[in-house]
């Protein structure tokens, strides 16, 4: 696993495949929920991602899926308004990596699951990733303070 300060969404538009970290709630009318950090900025730039992350959902429940355009569910908590789940990003670091493997891809950029909005410190976070992600994986964090 590698680290860089960057942009996710910059190096998705340059054509990097992102994971977006993600809960398993579905609202009314199917649509995933997406209450803040990487999901809300999906559903913002995206309007096909919340419908079709909430199809994902409800057929399979919380996982790491290829929900189009280069952009991978990874599921870090049950829903948007409780934290994060070790347990969990654990677990999604392994389907991701998995999936990466059966995919072909040579990279996939992610950010520190459940460091942002969810309160996790990188030191709780980065251990549970180190053994699982191997160098195809940038795992990045925002620039700025």
């Amino acid at each position: 696993m590698r680290e860089a300060v960057a942009e996710l969404w910059a190096l998705h538009a340059a054509g990097a495949v992102v994971a977006v970290t993600t809960s398993g709630a579905v609202g009314r009318g199917g649509r995933a929920q997406v209450g803040r950090g990487l999901a809300r900025q999906a559903a913002e730039r995206f309007p096909w991602f919340a419908p079709r992350l909430g199809e994902l959902l409800r057929a399979g429940g919380p996982r790491v899926e290829l929900v189009g355009e280069r952009i991978v569910a990874f599921p870090v908590e049950p829903d948007p308004w409780q934290n994060p789940e070790p347990r969990l990003i654990a677990r999604s670091a392994d389907e991701l990596a998995a999936l990466a493997t059966a995919q072909g891809w040579g990279e996939v950029v992610l950010p520190r699951p459940g460091c942002g909005g969810g309160g996790l410190t990188w030191r709780e976070v980065g251990p549970l990733l180190a053994p699982r992600l191997d160098d195809r994986f940038l795992v990045v964090r925002w620039p700025g303070p």
